[in-house]
């Protein structure tokens, strides 16, 4: 909560550590229960990357947290991603209801990308979540035409229709430099 008068902390963005990893599954259990609202429960009770998958992330050094002030602080939100198609591809970003409205999405995204060195970012997402399409062209990113997908983003669309996702309009999204 934000007390008036009072500055909250400025976030801190730093690569997840392996102690971080059990955090990571607490934020993206507490991020999901906001799907319920959307009728959307199967989302919210979907079970987070598992610690292993997690380690793969954290160890290839695509696994981002943003902490609320200091770098040593509990994550409130991560990002993991991987390269797909000579672009950076946001595999997963989420955030903890504690720490939601205060840019920590956005500032992940900036250094996923800065970090990656690749020209663009790709995503998927739910096409009518506020949080995710809405969000995510707020932020520079735009849905691509069925022509734009490339194979490794039809890879992964596949594998999300096969996990039931499709029940849910999903779409494809890039940003440029």
């Amino acid at each position: 909560m934000h007390t008036p008068g009072i500055r909250p902390a400025t976030p801190v963005v730093r690569a997840a550590t392996p102690g971080d990893l059990p955090a990571l599954r607490a934020v993206e259990r507490a991020a999901g229960e906001a799907f319920r609202d959307l009728g959307m429960a199967r989302i919210a009770d979907d079970e987070p990357p598992s610690l292993a998958e997690l380690a793969r992330y954290q160890r290839a050094g695509r696994a981002l947290v943003a902490c609320g002030g200091v770098p040593d602080a509990a994550p409130l939100a991560y990002l993991l991603w991987e390269p797909v198609d000579g672009c950076a591809h946001i595999e997963q970003v989420s955030v903890h209801p504690d720490g939601a409205r205060r840019g920590l999405g956005r500032l992940l995204i900036e250094q996923a990308w800065q970090d990656s060195g690749l020209p663009a970012l790709t995503l998927t997402t739910f096409a009518a979540v506020p949080w995710n399409a809405p969000y995510y062209a707020r932020l520079g990113f735009r849905v691509l035409t069925d022509a734009e997908v490339t194979p490794g983003l039809r890879a992964i669309r596949r594998h999300e229709a096969a996990l039931g996702l499709d029940r849910w309009e999903r779409v494809c999204m890039r940003r440029d430099g």
